[in-house]
């Protein structure tokens, strides 16, 4: 059944709707602000707690939701620490993650990579497309290098985030909440609108497993 017309679906609505004004804010202020990161966090967290208790709203509970968060985290903190995004995304990751570890339960574990995955492409084509409008390749290959020979030496996360803060006001800004609810929301709509339409029941997510095989 389409991700709009099934009830039983309304947690992926909510957390596609929290992705796309989280992006909408990014690209209007390059910030996503905690006035919307922490709530989508707590309010997955609450989903999976919810369902402990008989909620049935979806597969997990408060550990896969817990999980899902610290997945999210996991997958963003390496970008993160050499300043490819900012504090905001990251917490926009953990939200996504949040979110699907308790609708999904374990199987959104999957989903949670694949849509990094592909935010993380779309992210790269975009950069790419910016970097091919406005040149300078010199300047962008330098700051490439910077950053692969910060990560070579032997220094802690931390020096390594610092050095990366300090070049950030001579990049080119990339609001990369746009391309992480691109990867998001597009994975989940593979899900419901693009997968199911092969030869084969549509999986109802409130009492069926997900496969992304």
């Amino acid at each position: 059944m389409s991700l709009f017309h099934d009830p039983h679906n309304w947690p992926v609505w909510v957390i596609c709707a929290g992705m796309i004004l989280s992006a909408v804010i990014d690209w209007w202020l390059f910030k996503v602000p905690n006035k919307l990161t922490y709530p989508l966090i707590l309010s997955g967290w609450a989903l999976g707690l919810a369902n402990n208790f008989g909620l049935e709203a979806g597969q997990g509970g408060f550990g896969t939701a817990l999980a899902g968060t610290f997945l999210g985290l996991a997958l963003i903190l390496p970008i993160y620490a050499i300043g490819g995004m900012g504090a905001g995304d990251c917490k926009m990751t953990m939200g996504f993650g949040a979110w699907i570890g308790a609708f999904y339960s374990w199987n959104g574990m999957w989903i949670i990579v694949y849509a990094f995955c592909a935010g993380a492409i779309a992210g790269g084509v975009i950069a790419l497309a910016m970097i091919a409008i406005r040149g300078n390749y010199r300047k962008n290959l330098q700051h490439v290098r910077d950053i692969v020979g910060d990560m070579a030496t032997p220094n802690s996360l931390g020096e390594i985030h610092d050095k990366a803060f300090a070049r950030r006001p001579r990049w080119h800004r990339l609001p990369y909440g746009v391309p992480l609810c691109i990867g998001f929301v597009g994975t989940l709509l593979y899900l419901y609108e693009i997968k199911p339409a092969q030869p084969q029941p549509a999986p109802q997510p409130h009492d069926a497993q997900v496969s992304l095989n």
